[in-house]
């Protein structure tokens, strides 16, 4: 009885002790000096992680891949940049209020293979009122996170990207996006696989928001 006690306690405590480790560890152990071509920001909403990138530069147009007017309910949206998302299609979109409904729509998440979608966040100014992380990568970095962006979109036969008809803010809008949710591969490995992309480093595990954020370099010279 002694003995199951202690497997049934060993092993939860071996998994958290190795995500925790994971969480921690970098996946480069040297940090390779940032460039400051591009700035861009990471969003940390507590579950959910959002990556922020400027509407346009002479690098890189969204509103050749977007059109900004279908990004809330403004028909004369004035953005100068955008939140990229990626997550669950119930839990992200109508995420439940109550707990019991919380745990069982967490627990479908993560442990079924479910449909995703990527959210769209139009922003006048980079918001304050959530933690956010703000860094430079080169421009082949740059380039490389929104070709990875773009192409999460689901197109239709059309090649046009789905935009689906809910709103839950005046700044904000939904698309069927590529890939599925699951256990292993959720909202905040998206964003870390995405940063990824720009030669941003990103911890071993990155299905935490806060593991991301610890490992973002805020200056152009690789120091913390």
């Amino acid at each position: 009885m002694k003995n199951s006690n202690f497997y049934y306690c060993f092993i939860p405590i071996s998994i958290f002790s190795a995500l925790l480790i994971g969480a921690l560890l970098p996946q480069k152990s040297q940090r390779s000096p940032a460039s400051c071509d591009v700035k861009i920001c990471v969003i940390n909403f507590g579950f959910h992680s959002e990556i922020v990138v400027p509407v346009q530069n002479p690098m890189f147009d969204w509103r050749k891949h977007l059109s900004l007017n279908q990004i809330g309910v403004s028909k004369n949206a004035d953005y100068n940049y955008l939140g990229f998302g990626w997550g669950e299609t119930e839990f992200y979109m109508n995420p439940p209020r109550e707990m019991d409904a919380k745990i069982a729509a967490g627990i479908k998440a993560l442990f079924l293979p479910n449909s995703s979608v990527i959210r769209v966040e139009g922003y006048k100014n980079l918001p304050q009122n959530y933690e956010i992380e703000c860094f430079g990568v080169s421009k082949t970095g740059y380039l490389n996170l929104n070709k990875f962006i773009k192409d999460t979109f689901q197109l239709d036969r059309q090649g046009e990207k789905i935009r689906l008809p809910y709103i839950v803010r005046k700044n904000v809008s939904y698309y069927e996006a590529k890939g599925t949710y699951s256990i292993l591969r959720n909202c905040n490995s998206w964003t870390a696989e995405a940063l990824r992309k720009a030669d941003v480093n990103t911890p071993m595990w990155a299905g935490l928001s806060t593991a991301i954020m610890f490992h973002l370099d805020n200056s152009c010279d690789g120091g913390k």
